[in-house]
């Protein structure tokens, strides 16, 4: 197995983490006898070797002795090997790898594809169930591949193989169609074979799921039935101790990212395979989730809820039902469906309305929920609670005023204040004292005070001033994270208006600070003064100490001041061509506010060309057409076509923060109120 291992000179070669000097013990790890050694040699591979996807020269390195491990019966856990082979031979380089080391890593594999052909028929159902994969991508003789898929299907047992011996039809098909192969026509009339009876339910599943993703016109008339009848069945049949997840394991990132999996790992990858290839068909999809969630399986449910949050995050329409169903899981006493309905429901702030009656039973029936406490770090508000404000349910205030007279008061609590609107109001009193009494020098004062400054701006409670001032003056400089809360205190500030005059004096302080932009905004609020805080703002546009995002933070507050900063136009103009797209679009919604005229050749065009290339502008612009009411008319075409775009704005944007869908539903907001305003709807 490791022949020649150590005459390669691994410590002139690299991986993710400098000196692949280490590499040669990972490679014996993976053939060891004890299962700890070998799981953690698996993750150090994954986390260093072929790190978040990247091929390094000791990754090429690898694979011989890889491959040479793959067929050797007595190593275990073999089909790790061959993941990781596959996982290799996919990469496209990019990262820290090079685009040649990923392709020298799949002309090696390529080279050495018989060892895949022989591990698709090997005796151990794991090694044969991660081969299709191998033998699809590497071996370079089409008659060959469909003939060992279309045989192994004839000959196995075992229904997992199986499952992988369809996807691996289903990448072959998706491959040999882009190339105008007539092979691919022959792998889709086996899957779609495949997708009909005497074959079993998880089986016709996965060539559903497949078909839909290559062949999608031969998808039968009643697809959503037919779908939630094979699951159905497939449920029906399924042994819940083979699908269950096995026990703790070893805490390395393999073990971990397991554990995290589903426990019927098969059949949320069956549905949400076929979610992914139906795409923009959200009624069909909505209608398959729908039939998932009222499963009397609680793993099909569970699964249904996960892919649910899959759904919600790229489109906008459908949600009502679902959201309704995945409420009625809250009362499961399976752990994990229970968990994970709790999980989406937080992340869809108001959308998660159809399930406030739910949420609502929940944190009244079991106070212990309301509360979550952590190991190690501070209690948080709970899940429930926090989904049901979020909501802007009027209901969560009297549950949040039990628990702000407890004895232990979740610092995050002030947060979701915010969202329950004037209904919160009831609870500025108790605000107001949890306020006053914030230490001034402790560690945690910035934990403690900023979300409950944000509650007290969102209620615009000025009685709150002395505790405010309170903390602006009082707190030590080198407190940590010190900036941050005399930001959001002089925030406050500002939503108190002229209620505030008494902080004056303070916020002429903040002028000359890291904080200049926020106190010019809120001395404009309480006072009206554009003279004393134009020139501020004005230097800030161009200060290049002014910090990321400053420059169009100052943009904007000029643009809300209107014709009162005419003297900031010539530095909002240049600002228009010049930084980053947030910049551009502050300055050019500025200049268009202070001057009430769209300037055809120059404001127009950098708003249109940020909304359609930087998703992440189109609230700020959609706020700017809706403060400008009739004069806005100019880009009402764009906030038509938002209004009428079935996709999240952001949902091409990449990753995913747990933020986006309650930023769009704001967008969808501020368009409709936009156009209502100015009569354009």
């Amino acid at each position: 197995m490791f022949r020649g291992i150590d005459e390669v000179d691994w410590a002139s070669l690299r991986h993710a983490h400098g000196s692949a000097e280490d590499v040669p013990g990972l490679l014996r790890g993976l053939a060891s006898a004890d299962p700890a050694e070998r799981e953690t040699a698996l993750d150090r591979m994954y986390g260093a070797v072929h790190h978040q996807g990247d091929v390094y020269d000791s990754t090429l390195a690898c694979v011989p002795f890889l491959l040479a491990l793959a067929v050797r019966e007595e190593v275990l856990d073999r089909a790790g090997v061959v993941e990781l082979l596959v996982s290799i031979g996919g990469a496209d380089g990019g990262g820290g790898g090079s685009d040649d080391l990923a392709a020298r890593a799949r002309a090696v594999l390529r080279a050495g594809a018989d060892v895949f052909v022989r591990l698709a028929g090997d005796a151990d159902a794991g090694v044969r169930r991660a081969a299709p994969a191998a033998v699809v991508r590497f071996l370079d003789r089409p008659a060959r591949v469909l003939a060992l898929l279309r045989e192994r299907i004839t000959v196995e047992r075992d229904d997992r193989v199986l499952l992988a011996l369809a996807e691996g039809l289903g990448l072959f098909a998706r491959r040999h169609l882009q190339a105008g192969d007539a092979h691919a026509a022959e792998a889709v009339d086996l899957l779609a074979a495949l997708s009909r009876p005497p074959y079993g339910p998880g089986l016709r599943l996965a060539a559903l799921g497949q078909l839909a993703q290559c062949a999608p016109e031969l998808l039968p008339v009643d697809l959503v039935p037919t779908v939630v009848r094979l699951l159905r069945d497939r449920s029906g049949q399924r042994v819940r101790g083979r699908l269950a997840q096995d026990g703790p394991g070893m805490d390395t990132l393999a073990g971990r990212l397991r554990r995290l999996r589903p426990s019927d790992e098969e059949g949320s990858r069956l549905l949400r395979t076929l979610h992914a290839a139906l795409g923009g068909r959200v009624t069909d999809r909505v209608a398959l989730l729908c039939g998932q969630l009222t499963s009397p399986d609680p793993l099909d449910r569970c699964n249904a809820v996960w892919m649910s949050a899959g759904l919600f995050r790229e489109w906008r329409t459908g949600v009502a039902e679902p959201v309704a169903l995945i409420g009625a899981q809250l009362g499961a006493q399976e752990g994990r469906l229970h968990d994970a309905a709790v999980a989406v429901l937080v992340e869809l702030f108001e959308l998660a309305l159809p399930a406030a009656d739910h949420l609502h039973a929940l944190v009244t029936r079991r106070p212990g929920l309301r509360i979550r406490h952590g190991e190690r770090r501070a209690p948080t508000l709970g899940g429930p609670l926090k989904a049901l404000a979020r909501a802007g349910d009027a209901r969560a205030t009297p549950v949040l005023a039990e628990v702000l007279a407890g004895p232990v008061v979740p610092h995050d609590l002030g947060l979701v204040i915010p969202h329950l609107g004037r209904a919160a109001t009831p609870l500025t009193p108790a605000l107001r004292r949890r306020l006053a009494r914030v230490p001034l020098d402790s560690p945690d004062t910035h934990e403690r005070a900023v979300p409950l400054l944000s509650a007290i701006t969102a209620l615009g409670d000025a009685e709150s001033l002395p505790s405010v001032l309170r903390l602006l003056r009082g707190m030590p400089d080198g407190l940590r994270l010190r900036g941050a809360v005399t930001g959001a205190a002089v925030r406050a500030l500002g939503a108190f208006g002229g209620a505030a005059r008494d902080a004056i004096p303070d916020l002429r302080g903040l002028l000359e600070t890291d904080c200049a932009v926020a106190a010019a905004d809120a001395l404009w609020s309480v006072t009206g003064e554009a003279e004393a805080v134009v020139p501020v703002l004005f230097r800030k546009l161009t200060d290049p100490g002014s910090g990321r995002y400053r420059p169009a933070a100052a943009a904007d507050v000029l643009g809300r001041l209107g014709p009162a900063a005419r003297t900031a136009l010539p530095g909002l103009r240049r600002m228009t061509g010049s930084g980053e797209a947030s910049e551009r679009t502050a300055a050019a919604c500025a200049v268009w506010r202070i001057t009430a005229e769209p300037e055809q050749e120059q404001v127009l065009p950098v708003l249109r060309a940020a909304w359609v290339e930087h998703p992440h502008t189109r609230t700020t612009i959609a706020g700017c057409v809706a403060a400008l009411g009739s004069r806005g008319a100019p880009l009402h075409d764009l906030l038509r076509a938002e209004l009428a775009s079935p996709r999240r704005h952001r949902a091409d944007s990449g990753g995913y923060d747990s933020h986006d869908i309650h930023e769009d539903e704001g967008l969808l907001r501020v368009c409709r109120e936009a156009l209502g305003r100015a009569g354009g709807g």
